[in-house]
């Protein structure tokens, strides 16, 4: 067992190890952290999505900036999209739950918004239907995907993918990513702010 322990951990490392070394994987993490900076400045929200494990993960970050991370600071204008269980349920029963969150973004969402889907495939329809009627409302969005970027690769304007095709590999890196962008997009929202 303690051999299966390490070999799981290594196995994390490894992709994580893979993530520091791409260079155009790490530029789109800056532009990400930049242009959520550049939303917030202009009064605009970031909205979260995802499903299962992703769910959670989305929930996670919205939180990070709605409550804080390292500095006492003001909320900042986040969500997870799927939190509104009355929401959730009504309208994945009375339409689809394909629909759940491209409804919610049809109400709330404004140009100049960002929104980010976390899907390991990259394929959860869920998503891919939000991510296009943002881009018609003129929101930006951001896929964290796996390797490939399934149907987000092309639905996204900017693309965090994980060079894995492990879920749970790839959860661990999303969540990294997320971290790093919430603790950048913190220090220097709340810095130029000073």
């Amino acid at each position: 067992m303690n051999n299966q322990i390490k070999s799981l951990v290594q196995a994390s490392i490894d992709v994580k190890q893979q993530v520091l070394e791409n260079a155009a994987l790490l530029q789109t993490v800056e532009q990400v952290i930049a242009l959520i900076v550049t939303a917030f400045r202009n009064g605009n929200s970031v909205y979260f999505c995802g499903n299962g494990g992703s769910a959670a993960d989305a929930q996670h970050l919205a939180a990070e900036f709605s409550g804080r991370f390292y500095k006492d600071r003001k909320a900042l204008p986040a969500e997870a999209l799927h939190c509104n269980t009355s929401y959730l349920t009504a309208v994945a029963n009375d339409y689809s739950f394909d629909l759940i969150y491209s409804r919610i973004i049809d109400g709330i969402g404004k140009k100049g918004d960002v929104l980010i889907g976390l899907s390991t495939s990259g394929n959860s329809r869920n998503i891919v239907r939000a991510f296009e009627h943002a881009k018609a409302k003129g929101l930006i969005t951001v896929g964290f995907t796996g390797a490939t970027g399934g149907l987000l690769k092309t639905a996204s304007d900017h693309l965090i993918n994980i060079p894995s095709s492990d879920t749970p590999r790839i959860q661990e890196c999303h969540m990294l990513l997320g971290h790093t962008i919430c603790q950048l997009v913190e220090a220097q929202y709340f810095e130029e702010e000073a």
